[in-house]
């Protein structure tokens, strides 16, 4: 991928309550999302979802081929997509102009679901990575997290006023996407006439409490977590880190408050839990510049010029408990012998050092995407089949 998926994947949400002490600014008007200037992804167009999804697969001999990528030109149900922290505008809060920060982190994160699904993603007014730096620094400064959030949701209203017309969506979120989402379906979708349209939600890479060893409550109410591929209106959430850099103490993923909660982890490789092969699609150059760049795929060093790679079998992944904290363990079935890579990048880099209490967060989407994007078309089928006529 580009340089500057470095943001686009970084996706620095900030959790409670670590913006606690900081006071929101006065909120400005709302956007309004009957111009197609405010989507940053709608469709029929030629956006940002519309990016080339082409992926080289390489498998564990070394062979490669070429995977094509068509989206699905009557789609039977609906995406709704909102982004992670990614804006480098020079405000505590962004603007409203899609830059090549936003372009590229939905090409990355939510073109591949136009496979099966028509991907609208609105442009909000973002805490920025800007913001995040100085709050990291210990400086005051006023964001305006209200903001964020009353954005997308004006922009649902206007998706279900205009577009919806009683057909099935998914909800898809990373990081600070999923924050406003979760929010969203706080107030807007859980245990209301609405969450019959809510195919499943896709909250990656956030922190969603449940109760222990319970998959409904907690942060949700009605919304219980997915635990069979024909299910609908229920929850997919995870954190990911590597099967041998479990969280360190002073991770902010896969712990929430509260004794009796948890976070959520559903592996979309194996809903019902337990160990599974991933469909992964990996950015070819790695994940940005706040990775650290990714080597020869394959032991003779020759180039990949398609903008993602498959690799089947490198990858599994599964839900885990390690003393408080709840994540998707990542596995490398690394094989020395054979003449594929033995190793993969996402961890976060900052100054040569592996910050071990991000995991990899670069790729929560990436190292199962395809399970992602297959899930929610059999929901679709599922939801589909007991809403005829939508």
């Amino acid at each position: 991928m580009k340089k500057l998926m470095l943001f686009a994947l970084a996706a620095l949400a900030m959790p409670q309550p670590a913006f606690a002490r900081i006071a929101p600014a006065p909120t400005s008007a709302t956007p309004d999302y009957a111009q197609e200037v405010s989507w940053l992804c709608r469709p029929g167009r030629a956006d940002a979802c519309a990016a080339d999804q082409t992926a080289t697969v390489i498998t564990a001999n070394g062979k490669r081929s070429i995977e094509s990528f068509k989206a699905d030109p009557k789609p039977k149900f609906d995406c709704f997509y909102v982004y992670p922290t990614v804006s480098l505008d020079p405000t505590p809060n962004s603007d409203m102009v899609a830059g090549p920060e936003e372009k590229q982190v939905a090409a990355f994160q939510a073109a591949r679901f136009a496979k099966h699904c028509r991907v609208f993603a609105p442009l909000y007014r973002q805490v920025t990575i800007t913001a995040l730096r100085d709050i990291l620094l210990g400086k005051s400064i006023a964001v305006d997290r209200a903001m964020a959030y009353n954005d997308v949701k004006a922009a649902w209203d206007d998706y279900l006023a205009r577009d919806n017309h009683g057909r099935g969506v998914v909800l898809i979120g990373h990081s600070q996407g999923s924050g406003v989402l979760k929010m969203l379906m706080q107030q807007e979708i859980d245990g209301k006439p609405i969450a019959d349209r809510m195919i499943s939600a896709m909250l990656l890479g956030t922190n969603v409490a449940v109760p222990e060893g319970k998959d409904v409550g907690g942060d949700l109410k009605s919304i219980p977590l997915c635990r069979a591929a024909s299910q609908t209106g229920c929850l997919v959430s995870y954190v990911s880190f590597r099967v041998d850099s479990p969280p360190p103490a002073n991770s902010r993923f896969g712990i929430v408050p509260g004794d009796a909660m948890v976070a959520a982890c559903v592996n979309p490789a194996a809903l019902a839990g337990g160990k599974a092969l991933t469909d992964n699609y990996l950015g070819t150059s790695g994940a940005g510049t706040s990775s650290n760049p990714m080597g020869a795929w394959t032991s003779d060093g020759a180039p990949v010029t398609t903008p993602f790679v498959k690799a089947p079998g490198l990858l599994s992944a599964e839900c885990v408990t390690t003393d408080k904290f709840h994540y998707l363990a990542v596995s490398v079935n690394a094989d020395p012998n054979d003449p594929r890579t033995d190793t993969i990048v996402g961890d976060v880099v900052y100054g040569g050092l592996t910050l071990k209490d991000w995991g990899l967060h670069l790729i929560d989407m990436p190292v199962a995407m395809g399970n992602l994007v297959e899930l929610a078309n059999t929901q679709a089928q599922a939801w589909r089949k007991a809403h005829p006529g939508h």
